[in-house]
């Protein structure tokens, strides 16, 4: 059985884990990185529910998987290069929302605002948890705690704006 090149794994853990070197941009990259995720969370709400959260857990698991290979490679811990947390954050914050310019731009903001000062809990997370695990788990909980709120808007309020329901026939 042929082994698997640490090169090949190594690049494929930059790829990803950078987010396809969007991570690489030297000022504000976790912004940068959430930016270049809305299209793709665009693209993955077309498909249905199941399948966008399906991907976010895809996502959540190989950014912890590949994100400790990473910074292990690299011999430190959170690199802001690393911007599959931020990738994997913004998906959640935006699971079951409706795609309106309102739903993405607030969620961004309100994402950005947590994964940025990071509150208690989510500034304890950051730093009790290390490893793939530790990288992801403070985006994780912001975006748990922007969709939260998000979800409250959306159904208290008009400020998200109306979806468009498709019904097959």
């Amino acid at each position: 059985m042929e082994k698997t090149n640490p090169s090949f794994i190594l690049k494929i853990a930059e790829i990803i884990s950078t987010w396809f070197y969007i991570g690489k941009i030297r000022w504000a990259p976790g912004t940068w990185g959430t930016l270049a995720t809305i299209p793709f969370v665009m693209l993955f709400h077309a498909m249905g529910s199941i399948v966008y959260m399906a991907i976010t857990f895809l996502v959540m698991f190989l950014g912890i998987f590949l994100s400790d290979i990473y910074e292990k490679a690299k011999g430190d811990h959170d690199l802001s290069e690393i911007v599959i947390d931020e990738v994997a954050g913004y998906m959640i914050a935006m699971t079951l929302m409706p795609m309106t310019w309102q739903a993405l731009g607030l969620g961004f903001l309100i994402f950005r605002f947590f994964d940025i000062f990071k509150p208690f809990p989510i500034s304890w997370l950051d730093r009790k948890i290390k490893g793939g695990l530790g990288v992801m788990i403070d985006d994780v909980a912001a975006g748990v705690v922007t969709n939260v709120i998000l979800q409250i808007l959306y159904i208290k309020t008009a400020w998200l704006g109306s979806q468009i329901i498709h019904i097959n026939t």
